[in-house]
């Protein structure tokens, strides 16, 4: 039965038409039926790319989130082989007890494997650990017409490298072999405090980021003068005590879409200024749950009605450290100046640590991410904002994007090239349609 899908931001508007894969055998022959009667396709996970990356150009995609099945682990070495269509979620929930962590998680548990490669995730430890595609050991990778193909960094090397942040274009994930890290508790010893400026952010990202597996920082978007880029930060590490199991907690539901958005300059500048308030003026002590730490708003189903019926989008970058600070001060007061933006404003640095993925998005420098309500704005604001990023020599990451211009992608990923030459050309996504051409 065909089902329609969308991407988590909702914007783009343009509804997919779902075939369903439950099984690894059916996918050759559904490939192959899709590419007879529509012409291209696209791999689709769970839906959580925020923008038109995960999109077929033909509006038909294969839904493979029923694979998600395990086909081996090893909890000696920490070791799991599963299918493309299981969780990161359900990766934890089975590894934890038995002493293992994801060695990245990104800002949800419930992207899947294939996405989680697909985008090349990152998280709140990059500097310390680079990207998820730095611990693929291996994958299994299916192409029109083609062979199950292994891909790994000795074997198929060029479609390993290529797959890793190749936004599903190369072929269908069938299974991957990944490596976790041990842990001792599932529990996470964090310090949290908040600054006054941009510039303490940066004061204290150099003092305590070496000191920690995770960093990362909350910012006031609509922060004027001195104050721009006033926020809270966060750095954590895996507790040496404590259980592996943790209670479940309970789950919040956004249970329709509003018809605006519940995100808008009077209820974001009191939200901002009682958020920034509530947060220590001092280094304060906390032990939290990985699910708090990691992943807050998996705990409201459907968190992204909030922003109403015409959906938002995400605006990340990543500027050079060389200039970040200044750059990201430029930009943040740009953002003020707007008015516009959310609650949802995330600053981080990110290490040196390079991904096997050639088109990895982070570089060693400074992440910004920052989502907003869609409306007739944002076009321009976006404008100055590329052109600042640009110029400083940065990117935006394409699993979130929604608007970048194909000069500015091409310019930002010249190895976007081999990923065209690599890719299966019965896989073509909105996204790809649109920078290329």
């Amino acid at each position: 039965m065909n089902r329609q899908l969308s991407s988590w931001g909702r914007f783009p508007y343009a509804p997919q038409t779902a075939d369903t894969c439950h099984w690894r055998h059916e996918v050759p022959s559904k490939l192959c039926s899709l590419v007879s009667t529509q012409g291209s396709t696209l791999p689709y996970g769970n839906g959580r790319s925020y923008g038109d990356s995960c999109l077929a150009a033909s509006d038909h995609v294969l839904s493979l989130r029923s694979l998600d099945r395990f086909i081996q682990v090893d909890w000696q070495r920490g070791r799991v082989v599963a299918e493309a269509g299981v969780t990161l979620a359900q990766i934890l929930e089975i590894s934890i007890p038995r002493g293992w962590f994801l060695a990245v998680a990104p800002g949800t548990q419930l992207a899947t494997l294939g996405g989680a490669i697909a985008n090349d995730v990152h998280g709140k430890n990059h500097h310390v650990r680079g990207t998820f595609g730095n611990y693929l050991i291996s994958m299994g990778l299916l192409r029109h017409r083609e062979e199950v193909v292994t891909c790994s960094a000795s074997q198929n090397t060029e479609l390993y490298s290529a797959t890793i942040g190749g936004l599903g274009l190369t072929g269908i994930i069938l299974w991957a072999e990944i490596q976790l890290i041990p842990i001792l508790s599932s529990q996470i010893d964090s310090v949290t405090v908040r600054f006054g400026s941009l510039e303490e952010f940066f004061s204290l990202s150099a003092e305590l980021d070496a000191k920690h597996e995770y960093s990362v920082a909350w910012i006031d978007c609509l922060s004027k003068g001195s104050q721009v880029g006033r926020g809270v930060f966060i750095v954590g590490d895996h507790a040496h005590y404590g259980s592996l199991i943790e209670k479940e907690r309970t789950q919040l539901v956004m249970p329709f879409s509003p018809p605006i958005s519940l995100i808008n300059k009077a209820s974001l500048r009191v939200f901002n200024e009682v958020y920034w308030r509530l947060h220590p003026s001092e280094r304060a002590l906390r032990r939290n749950s990985y699910e708090s730490f990691f992943f807050p708003l998996d705990r409201i189903n459907n968190w992204n009605r909030i922003y109403g019926r015409k959906g938002f989008q995400q605006y990340q970058c990543v500027i050079p450290e060389a200039v970040a600070p200044r750059v990201m001060g430029e930009v943040l007061r740009v953002i003020s100046s707007s008015g516009q933006g959310s609650f949802l404003a995330v600053l981080k640095r990110c290490g040196e640590i390079v991904s096997p993925g050639i088109l990895s998005f982070p570089m060693k420098g400074t992440s910004l991410a920052l989502d907003f309500p869609q409306n007739t704005q944002l076009a321009s604001l976006f404008e100055r904002l590329d052109s600042m990023v640009h110029e400083a020599g940065g990117r935006l990451y394409p699993a979130k994007d929604a608007h970048m211009k194909g000069c500015d992608f091409r310019r930002a990923y010249p190895a976007w090239q081999q990923l065209e030459v690599l890719r299966d050309p019965t896989l073509m996504s909105r996204f790809w349609k649109r920078v290329i051409e």
